[in-house]
Protein backbone atom coordinates (compact mmCIF):
# COMPACT_ATOMS: atom_id res chain seq x y z
CA UNK A 1 0.00 0.00 0.00
CA UNK A 2 1.21 3.65 -0.72
CA UNK A 3 0.43 5.47 2.41
CA UNK A 4 1.42 2.20 4.89
CA UNK A 5 3.93 2.94 7.41
CA UNK A 6 7.53 1.49 6.95
CA UNK A 7 8.40 1.10 10.59
CA UNK A 8 5.11 -0.86 11.29
CA UNK A 9 4.11 -0.16 15.13
CA UNK A 10 3.68 -2.65 17.48
CA UNK A 11 0.74 -2.87 19.80
CA UNK A 12 2.61 -2.04 22.30
CA UNK A 13 3.84 0.41 21.03
CA UNK A 14 0.79 2.26 19.76
CA UNK A 15 -0.95 2.07 22.96
CA UNK A 16 2.00 4.37 24.56
CA UNK A 17 2.00 6.86 22.00
CA UNK A 18 -1.96 7.12 23.21
CA UNK A 19 -0.62 7.71 26.53
CA UNK A 20 2.27 9.90 25.48
CA UNK A 21 2.09 11.04 21.44
CA UNK A 22 6.11 10.68 19.85
CA UNK A 23 7.34 14.47 20.39
CA UNK A 24 5.09 14.91 23.17
CA UNK A 25 1.56 16.39 23.60
CA UNK A 26 2.97 20.12 22.00
CA UNK A 27 3.94 18.72 19.60
CA UNK A 28 0.77 16.77 18.85
CA UNK A 29 -1.38 19.72 19.56
CA UNK A 30 0.77 21.88 17.06
CA UNK A 31 0.04 18.99 14.30
CA UNK A 32 -3.71 19.14 14.96
CA UNK A 33 -3.79 22.61 14.92
CA UNK A 34 -1.46 23.14 11.46
CA UNK A 35 -4.47 20.63 10.54
CA UNK A 36 -7.16 22.33 11.15
CA UNK A 37 -6.27 25.75 9.87
CA UNK A 38 -5.43 24.12 5.88
CA UNK A 39 -8.57 22.18 5.82
CA UNK A 40 -10.79 23.47 3.08
CA UNK A 41 -14.06 25.50 3.86
CA UNK A 42 -15.36 28.27 5.26
CA UNK A 43 -14.16 29.38 9.07
CA UNK A 44 -17.97 29.23 10.10
CA UNK A 45 -18.37 25.28 8.90
CA UNK A 46 -14.98 24.39 9.59
CA UNK A 47 -16.24 26.23 13.62
CA UNK A 48 -19.27 23.70 13.45
CA UNK A 49 -17.43 20.83 12.98
CA UNK A 50 -15.18 21.28 15.21
CA UNK A 51 -18.06 22.31 18.21
CA UNK A 52 -19.89 18.94 17.49
CA UNK A 53 -16.79 17.15 18.10
CA UNK A 54 -15.66 18.70 21.28
CA UNK A 55 -19.65 18.43 22.66
CA UNK A 56 -20.01 14.65 21.76
CA UNK A 57 -16.58 14.10 23.90
CA UNK A 58 -18.36 15.24 26.82
CA UNK A 59 -21.05 12.71 26.83
CA UNK A 60 -20.64 8.87 28.39
CA UNK A 61 -20.48 7.60 24.40
CA UNK A 62 -17.19 6.11 24.14
CA UNK A 63 -16.30 4.16 21.36
CA UNK A 64 -19.00 5.78 19.59
CA UNK A 65 -17.57 9.74 19.69
CA UNK A 66 -16.48 10.00 15.89
CA UNK A 67 -19.46 8.52 14.63
CA UNK A 68 -21.62 11.00 17.36
CA UNK A 69 -19.65 13.95 16.20
CA UNK A 70 -20.25 13.28 12.09
CA UNK A 71 -23.72 13.23 12.86
CA UNK A 72 -23.89 16.18 15.06
CA UNK A 73 -21.34 17.79 12.05
CA UNK A 74 -23.52 16.69 9.36
CA UNK A 75 -27.06 18.66 11.34
CA UNK A 76 -25.04 21.50 11.49
CA UNK A 77 -23.68 21.82 7.81
CA UNK A 78 -20.28 21.58 9.78
CA UNK A 79 -16.89 19.83 8.31
CA UNK A 80 -16.43 16.61 8.85
CA UNK A 81 -12.98 16.23 8.98
CA UNK A 82 -12.87 19.12 11.73
CA UNK A 83 -15.73 17.38 13.72
CA UNK A 84 -12.84 13.82 14.08
CA UNK A 85 -10.61 17.00 15.24
CA UNK A 86 -12.81 17.90 17.77
CA UNK A 87 -13.28 14.50 19.15
CA UNK A 88 -9.81 14.63 20.78
CA UNK A 89 -10.15 17.00 23.06
CA UNK A 90 -11.41 13.77 25.53
CA UNK A 91 -7.74 12.19 26.24
CA UNK A 92 -6.23 10.28 28.37
CA UNK A 93 -5.18 14.06 30.00
CA UNK A 94 -8.98 15.46 30.39
CA UNK A 95 -10.54 12.01 30.75
CA UNK A 96 -10.71 11.87 34.30
CA UNK A 97 -11.75 15.18 35.13
CA UNK A 98 -14.36 15.47 32.42
CA UNK A 99 -16.08 12.33 33.62
CA UNK A 100 -15.52 13.36 37.01
CA UNK A 101 -17.09 16.85 36.23
CA UNK A 102 -19.77 15.22 34.29
CA UNK A 103 -21.44 13.01 36.69
CA UNK A 104 -20.75 14.84 39.67
CA UNK A 105 -23.08 17.62 37.76
CA UNK A 106 -25.56 14.83 36.97
CA UNK A 107 -25.97 13.79 40.07
CA UNK A 108 -26.23 17.59 41.44
CA UNK A 109 -28.87 18.34 38.53
CA UNK A 110 -30.70 15.13 38.98
CA UNK A 111 -31.03 15.92 42.74
CA UNK A 112 -29.50 12.41 43.30
CA UNK A 113 -26.80 11.41 46.22
CA UNK A 114 -23.87 10.35 44.79
CA UNK A 115 -22.23 6.56 46.21
CA UNK A 116 -19.02 7.33 48.40
CA UNK A 117 -16.40 6.61 46.01
CA UNK A 118 -18.25 6.05 42.86
CA UNK A 119 -16.04 9.00 40.65
CA UNK A 120 -12.94 6.95 41.74
CA UNK A 121 -15.05 3.59 40.26
CA UNK A 122 -15.95 4.79 36.91
CA UNK A 123 -13.00 3.70 35.42
CA UNK A 124 -14.29 0.04 36.86
CA UNK A 125 -17.71 0.91 36.00
CA UNK A 126 -17.37 1.09 32.29
CA UNK A 127 -14.88 -2.03 32.18
CA UNK A 128 -17.80 -3.77 34.19
CA UNK A 129 -20.70 -2.58 31.43
CA UNK A 130 -18.23 -3.66 28.51
CA UNK A 131 -17.97 -6.75 29.84
CA UNK A 132 -20.95 -7.20 30.28
CA UNK A 133 -22.44 -5.94 26.71
CA UNK A 134 -19.62 -8.70 25.38
CA UNK A 135 -21.09 -11.12 27.31
CA UNK A 136 -24.49 -11.02 25.84
CA UNK A 137 -23.26 -10.66 22.50
CA UNK A 138 -21.50 -13.99 22.74
CA UNK A 139 -24.60 -15.31 24.68
CA UNK A 140 -26.70 -14.87 21.41
CA UNK A 141 -24.58 -17.64 19.87
CA UNK A 142 -24.30 -20.22 23.10
CA UNK A 143 -26.19 -21.51 25.76
CA UNK A 144 -25.08 -19.00 28.22
CA UNK A 145 -27.77 -16.39 29.96
CA UNK A 146 -28.13 -13.15 29.15
CA UNK A 147 -27.65 -11.08 32.36
CA UNK A 148 -28.88 -7.35 32.18
CA UNK A 149 -29.05 -6.30 35.85
CA UNK A 150 -25.68 -5.09 36.06
CA UNK A 151 -26.06 -3.51 33.08
CA UNK A 152 -29.17 -1.47 34.96
CA UNK A 153 -27.37 -0.64 37.67
CA UNK A 154 -24.34 0.85 35.45
CA UNK A 155 -26.68 2.68 33.20
CA UNK A 156 -28.90 4.21 36.52
CA UNK A 157 -25.94 5.59 38.60
CA UNK A 158 -23.37 6.52 36.02
CA UNK A 159 -24.49 6.76 32.12
CA UNK A 160 -27.84 8.56 32.78
CA UNK A 161 -25.87 11.17 35.61
CA UNK A 162 -22.67 11.32 33.11
CA UNK A 163 -25.08 12.12 29.98
CA UNK A 164 -26.91 14.64 31.90
CA UNK A 165 -24.04 16.33 33.78
CA UNK A 166 -22.23 16.97 30.27
CA UNK A 167 -24.68 18.41 28.65
CA UNK A 168 -24.18 22.08 30.05
CA UNK A 169 -20.00 21.95 30.26
CA UNK A 170 -20.58 20.17 26.59
CA UNK A 171 -22.37 23.25 25.22
CA UNK A 172 -20.07 25.92 26.45
CA UNK A 173 -16.95 24.10 25.52
CA UNK A 174 -18.24 23.60 21.90
CA UNK A 175 -18.86 27.52 21.96
CA UNK A 176 -15.39 28.32 23.17
CA UNK A 177 -13.74 26.29 20.30
CA UNK A 178 -16.57 27.37 17.66
CA UNK A 179 -15.31 30.85 18.46
CA UNK A 180 -11.56 29.92 18.64
CA UNK A 181 -11.73 27.95 15.59
CA UNK A 182 -13.15 30.94 13.18
CA UNK A 183 -10.74 33.27 14.36
CA UNK A 184 -7.94 30.60 13.93
CA UNK A 185 -8.94 29.57 10.72
CA UNK A 186 -9.95 33.29 9.28
CA UNK A 187 -6.48 34.76 10.35
CA UNK A 188 -4.65 32.19 8.59
CA UNK A 189 -6.62 32.02 5.11
CA UNK A 190 -6.22 35.73 5.19
CA UNK A 191 -2.66 35.66 5.46
CA UNK A 192 -2.40 32.96 2.94
CA UNK A 193 -5.12 34.69 0.64
CA UNK A 194 -2.61 37.36 0.86
CA UNK A 195 0.95 35.97 0.55
CA UNK A 196 -0.66 34.45 -2.63
CA UNK A 197 -1.62 37.60 -4.23
CA UNK A 198 1.63 39.18 -3.28
CA UNK A 199 2.72 36.25 -5.30
CA UNK A 200 0.75 36.64 -8.21
CA UNK A 201 1.83 40.82 -7.83
CA UNK A 202 5.64 39.59 -8.27
CA UNK A 203 5.22 36.87 -11.18
CA UNK A 204 2.66 39.89 -13.48
CA UNK A 205 5.33 42.25 -13.48
CA UNK A 206 7.22 42.77 -16.20
CA UNK A 207 11.03 41.33 -16.58
CA UNK A 208 13.13 43.78 -15.29
CA UNK A 209 11.16 45.74 -13.03
CA UNK A 210 12.39 46.54 -9.77
CA UNK A 211 10.22 47.30 -6.66
CA UNK A 212 7.56 49.61 -6.68
CA UNK A 213 8.34 52.94 -5.27
CA UNK A 214 11.88 52.88 -6.42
Amino acid sequence: MVFRRRDRRSPWRLAAEAVYPRGGWRRSLEYIKHRLRRLPDSPEKIGRGMAAGVFISFTPLYGFHFIGGLLIAKLLRGNLLASVIGTFVNNFLTLVPISAMAVGLGYWMLGMTPDAGLVHELGHQFGQAGSDLWHNALALFTSSEMEWSGLAVFFRRVFVPYFVGGLIPGVLASLLFYWITVRLVAAYQAARRKALEEKLAQLRKPPGAGPAGR
